[in-house]
């Protein structure tokens, strides 16, 4: 597993969950549910004072894990034996509430080697 921050632009559904998203300058397609949690940031440490009258976003990321395939794969009719390469990525992203920018955070799959 990979962990940093890298800029993404995601585009969400009406209900807000990331529907897809360009990293690194290729397309791809959330496929599978996302999953939303909350994380406790050193708000502390990041910030000398909180603005008054402000709260969501100060104190907690908001974390969604997803699944993605390249969009031009995600878009093809499922076929009975996939191609290698064809599983999902998961990735785990966070929303900075107050811009609405999303940083990629954790990389989970790693190259995964087959054996004939």
């Amino acid at each position: 597993m990979g962990m940093f921050s890298e800029s993404v632009d995601v585009v969400c559904s009406a209900a807000g969950q990331p529907e897809s998203l360009i990293w690194a300058g290729a397309s791809y397609t959330v496929c599978a549910e996302p999953v939303r949690w909350y994380e406790r940031r050193q708000w502390w440490a990041e910030d000398s004072r909180a603005p008054l009258g402000s709260g969501q976003g100060v104190v907690d990321h908001e974390i969604w894990r997803v699944q993605v395939l390249p969009a031009r794969m995600a878009s093809r009719p499922a076929a009975p034996v996939e191609p290698a390469g064809a599983e999902p990525l998961t990735l785990d992203l966070t929303r900075q509430i107050r811009s609405n920018r999303w940083r990629l955070l954790r990389i989970h799959d790693a190259l995964r080697h087959r054996t004939a």
